[in-house]
């Protein structure tokens, strides 16, 4: 399909073919622009932003091949087509070892010359999107799990906000998968066949940002052997996830607002506006609103950023999720974790959220060599925290066996043996034949724990 953003430059030394070029791009939805010759070119590039270019091979001056060389100089990843005549299918070839995206004979057809610019186009697309998923170090996918209610209000409002255009502000805690809700509402879009594009604002330095941002042109700065494409044009259609924008330099927000507010970028040692159909998300673990009081976000940048706020819950805000993402993150260890074990894990806070408890299992089950996970494979912070809630001292791991190490029901303090028979039922919504069996002991033992402790 089309995109009416696209601009193709028509460069023709003949008044009337330039004329019906022109006239034949924009019936095919495009800008058009038209040149003369390839001098005349090389100004409109330089000035315009231009998609791709229709060059004739003889002109005056500097011709199709010339003009060609002078692209590749400084805009590699600018396209063009090259128009020759019959005989000069070899003068075709030459260009298109030049880096020529394509030639066509004349006399063509209207429609083969729109076949040559969306194959040119899309080409150019792939090539820059496989260049961006080779350099971006993305992290293993990880599916969106949990169906507690604060997870599910949560999708709820992904599947509302997500057809909009409107920017999102995500906020929640380190660890919590911010980015996760950020690919949801990119995939439950129209937006889903492009780009999901994320940049960390923490984690590049902020001399290298604003180019990772906007791109810039060859010669910009020092080092700029070549033009860069930035992040902004590189989601063009699809979204853009600034993730931690609160460690973004104060004075390149203010270019993030015209960003946001006019749909316009522009690189760095350029003058040649884009105009841009760009989601953008953004992502905080701070209070928001703090970070305007301290200085760290523009408060212009907050209430265009903030138009829909979507607030990520913390795992001890949903405890109930544990099971499912305990079983997630286990899936290829081929490991199960004790009641002992899962009961500890659910007393625990959890402060650094989701990551946080992937990082304790995958630990857990190296620990465990793939078998049961016991509660003593946890760390230390985690058990001491159970032993806490329990009003307990756990022993001293090298003067205890295995099974007091996995606080079983046979060796157990009778204050942890009653509040693991509580959690056990809590977990199982009071079914005694499933706390049973999560306890590991028979259910004639677990009626007798009942009677014992006064717990019918």
């Amino acid at each position: 399909m089309t995109n009416p953003q696209q601009t193709i430059l028509a460069v023709d030394d003949e008044p009337n073919m330039r004329r019906l070029l022109e006239i034949s791009l924009r019936q095919a939805g495009y800008k058009a622009l038209s040149a003369a010759n390839g001098q005349e070119a090389m100004a409109l590039i330089q000035a315009h932003p231009i998609d791709l270019v229709v060059s004739d091979l003889h002109m005056p001056g500097m011709n199709g091949l010339k003009l060609l060389e002078a692209i590749r100089k400084t805009y590699e990843s600018l396209p063009l087509i090259m128009v020759t005549a019959q005989g000069e299918i070899k003068t075709a070839v030459e260009a298109m070892k030049l880096g020529a995206s394509d030639y066509i004979l004349r006399p063509f057809e209207l429609e083969t010359l729109e076949v040559a610019i969306e194959k040119a186009l899309k080409l150019k697309r792939i090539t820059r999107e496989n260049t961006y998923l080779k350099e971006a170090q993305q992290p293993h996918d990880v599916h969106f799990i949990g169906d507690s209610p604060p997870m599910q209000a949560l999708k709820t409002m992904i599947q509302q906000v997500a057809p909009e255009r409107a920017t999102v502000f995500i906020v929640g805690e380190t660890g919590t998968g911010k980015e996760l809700v950020a690919k949801a509402l990119h995939e439950a879009s129209h937006r889903k066949e492009q780009l999901f594009v994320a940049v960390n604002c923490a984690a590049i330095p902020a001399d290298i940002l604003e180019s990772e941002l906007f791109g810039h042109e060859k010669g910009a700065f020092t080092g700029a052997l070549k033009e860069r494409i930035g992040k902004f044009e590189l989601a063009n259609g699809g979204t853009l996830f600034l993730d931690e924008i609160t460690e973004m330099p104060i004075q390149l927000q203010s270019k993030l607002l015209r960003v946001l507010q006019e749909g316009v970028v522009e690189k760095l040692g350029g003058n040649r506006p884009l105009q841009l159909d760009v989601r953008v998300v953004a992502a905080t673990n701070r209070d928001p609103m703090q970070a305007v009081r301290e200085g760290k976000l523009r408060e212009d940048v907050y209430y265009r950023l903030n138009v829909i706020q979507l607030a990520v819950p913390a795992l001890r805000q949903r405890l109930e999720d544990l099971p499912s993402l305990a079983a997630f993150f286990l899936r290829k260890r081929q490991c199960t974790l004790s009641a002992a074990a899962f009961i500890c894990m659910q007393q625990y806070h959890w402060p650094g959220n989701v990551r946080e408890l992937e990082n304790v299992l995958e630990r857990a089950a190296i620990l465990a060599g793939g078998s049961q996970i016991l509660a003593h494979h946890l760390p230390a912070d985690i058990a001491q925290h159970a032993a806490d809630q329990a009003g307990t001292t756990p022993a001293p791991t090298a003067t205890v066996n295995h099974e007091a190490q996995a606080l079983s029901i046979p060796v157990a303090t009778e204050a942890i043996e009653r509040r693991l028979i509580l959690q056990a039922l809590d977990v199982c919504q009071g079914n005694k034949t499933k706390a049973a069996k999560l306890l590991e002991i028979s259910e004639r033992s677990l009626w007798n724990k009942l009677n014992q402790y006064q717990l019918r």
